[in-house]
């Protein structure tokens, strides 16, 4: 009786703890985001934000910015196939691709990385194949958009040198930032800790949860791995190509909706506005390595700074970045609920 006391003791003890960690992947991003964006709103003015957005927005150009970022969306399945193929999946349909990219994008709005399970789970129960072969092409897909966005950074570094340097001089936060990548005692310990991870892995190899773990990450790898040698490797990096073309080009084209941003575009200095878009991007992008609920707080705040960067108002900033999030995210509540619809009517009619 003690024995079968302790055995459901020790498992309400686990499923607590399994639920608090739930909660916590849940509660912080929000709490995040609306830490960010109540301390952003604090420092702008929201009725005059207000007026911009209701008055000298022209939504033309956010309509075509959501038509380029449903583009890129379907580029981005469609580049997943070919990984998937690789690993070994069969063909799907370009709807398919599509869908667990839409739905996908959509769940990534309530907390990071759900929409990221959903897509693997998706696609392994529509194929029946192995989770880990398709978490492996998932990676592959994310390490795709890492090494762009290392790429990028450099680039907006070498071309808006000017930029970078004033975001260092002029906010504290550029400075530190700088400071810590530079700082050798920071990667120091960074190296020190992958030694003594390593260490330990070795000296516990024999043990049967590290088998187990061997296993899991030799096929992780090896439908991580496809990318580098599967057939349409040229196609893949077109698209690649392609995805982060429609990136740039939903900022850029957002740079017409405002009367302030399109002053930028008919600068010869900046290159008619494709420097300030590079940057605004480039803050953009990495801002998502901060968990938040769908980018709301650090993409808002990354964009309104490097916007003033270029002389643009913190308000004013503020206003083009609200209205690009917003109407970039309510498309992807648009997109998610067209894809459970699809999904729906799709297994009723194949019952």
């Amino acid at each position: 009786m003690k024995v079968g006391q302790a055995g459901r003791q020790s498992h309400n003890s686990e499923d607590h703890k399994l639920i608090l960690k739930d909660i916590i992947k849940v509660v912080f991003p929000v709490g995040v985001s609306v830490w960010m964006i109540l301390w952003f709103f604090g420092k702008i003015d929201v009725a005059k934000m207000d007026r911009i957005i209701s008055g000298e927005c022209n939504f033309w150009w956010i309509g075509l910015m959501m038509v380029i970022s449903v583009m890129s969306h379907i580029i981005r399945g469609v580049r997943w196939g070919i990984q998937l193929r690789g690993a070994g999946l069969p063909r799907v349909s370009v709807m398919t691709e599509s869908l667990s990219i839409f739905g996908a994008y959509a769940l990534n709005l309530i907390f990071p990385l759900l929409g990221e399970t959903w897509r693997c789970v998706f696609m392994a129960r529509e194929e029946k194949s192995k989770m880990s072969t398709v978490v492996g092409t998932d990676l592959g897909d994310r390490f795709s958009d890492a090494v762009v966005i290392i790429v990028l950074c450099i680039l907006a570094m070498i071309v808006a040198r000017d930029s970078m340097i004033r975001f260092k001089d002029h906010y504290r936060f550029g400075e530190r930032l700088l400071a810590f990548m530079a700082d050798p005692w920071i990667w120091g310990s960074v190296f020190g800790v992958v030694i003594v991870l390593g260490l330990m892995f070795y000296l516990c190899r024999q043990r049967t949860y590290v088998v187990r773990l061997v296993d899991v990450i030799r096929e992780l790898w090896r439908s991580f791995a496809v990318m580098f040698r599967m057939k349409g490797r040229g196609m893949y990096l077109v698209l690649t190509l392609g995805i982060w073309i429609c990136y740039y080009l939903e900022i850029y084209v957002c740079f017409f909706a405002f009367p302030f941003t399109r002053e930028l575009i008919s600068d010869p200095s900046t290159f008619y506005g494709l420097i300030p878009c590079l940057v605004t991007f480039v803050f953009g992008s990495a801002s998502i390595a901060i968990p938040s609920t769908g980018g709301l707080g650090p993409w808002n705040i990354a964009v309104a700074y490097s916007l003033m960067l270029y002389g643009i108002g913190e308000t004013d900033g503020a206003a083009y970045a609200m209205v690009v999030w917003g109407f970039r995210s309510a498309m992807l509540v648009v997109l998610g609920l067209f894809t459970a619809g699809w999904i729906f009517l799709h297994r009723q009619n194949n019952r």
